[in-house]
């Protein structure tokens, strides 16, 4: 009982001497760490606005952030009582620790194959990715739609960054008909992919006979655009296809089925009608004309 009520008086003693101190240094660090937060909120919606694409914008954040509350924690040991050079060493020694076992460890921390503004696919989501933190990832999808991925499941997925490379390869697949002039649609499908400005000259656009399939010839156009102008090159080389060889005069293939009728009378029974089994065929080829579809 006596030892019980000795640490009460102790205590006692103690708030009496300090209390002003330790209640003074509370405030600081809660008002502190709340002015934190709001001028980091501020200053990332600012940098966003500024620089909406840059990957360095949530970096530059987080470290401004630390910095913010480290301050803060400084200032309230500061006023508890703490010698401000001694809250000072100890910074120092704790940021060039820190610092230091980043540079030795980093090599052995996994780490995410993609930043901030990629586009991705991960498993079966593909979006592009708005934000990276410790645990998790931010992706916004192109329907509108915003996941947060743990960052462990992407570790154990295959990841594909289509912005890892500075430039991608177009693939315009044609299929003229077997009686069109090869050489003219070859011609005329490199000619479209010359004169775009988008497409790279080094390598430049080349057309390859991939397959005589039964009904078409199938053309392969290949050529190399930036990465950045991918998808709107895509479909412009397209549309740019299918207009200039409808103005050439290069018809397209498509599936067709040919019924033909054997009408010979010795075969017919004299009836004039096809046996069963035997009098029909069916084949699939390219028609002459439009009247033969």
């Amino acid at each position: 009982m006596n030892n019980e009520l000795s640490r009460l008086h102790r205590l006692g003693e103690v708030m009496t001497q300090h209390g002003t101190q330790m209640a003074l240094a509370l405030a600081l660090l809660i008002i502190g760490l709340l002015v934190a937060r709001w001028i980091d909120k501020l200053l990332r919606a600012g940098l966003h606005r500024l620089m909406p694409k840059s990957p360095y914008v949530t970096i530059f954040c987080n470290i401004m952030y630390i910095m913010l509350v480290a301050a803060v924690i400084v200032a309230a040991a500061v006023e508890f009582g703490a010698k401000p050079i001694n809250m000072l060493r100890l910074l120092t020694i704790t940021t060039l620790v820190i610092i230091g076992l980043l540079i030795f460890l980093r090599p052995f921390f996994p780490s995410l194959p993609f930043k901030v503004g990629n586009t991705v696919k991960a498993g079966d989501l593909l979006g592009k990715v708005e934000s990276i933190t410790f645990l998790n990832t931010r992706m916004r999808t192109f329907d509108g739609k915003t996941f947060f991925v743990p960052n462990r499941q992407i570790l154990n997925e295959i990841v594909i960054n289509y912005h890892y490379t500075q430039t991608r390869r177009v693939k315009l697949n044609v299929n003229i008909r077997y009686d069109q002039d090869l050489l003219k649609a070859k011609r005329t499908l490199e000619a479209i992919m010359t004169e775009d400005p988008r497409v790279k000259t080094k390598p430049g656009p080349v057309v390859y006979v991939l397959n005589l399939s039964s009904n078409c010839v199938e053309l392969g156009g290949r050529c190399w655009v930036g990465n950045k102008q991918y998808w709107v090159a895509r479909c412009d080389l397209h549309e740019k296809t299918k207009l200039r060889f409808d103005n050439e005069g290069i018809r397209f293939a498509f599936p067709q089925l040919d019924l033909h009728l054997n009408t010979d009378p010795s075969r017919t029974g004299g009836s004039g009608c096809p046996v069963p089994g035997t009098l029909t065929k069916l084949s699939t080829r390219q028609p002459e004309d439009e009247e033969n579809v």
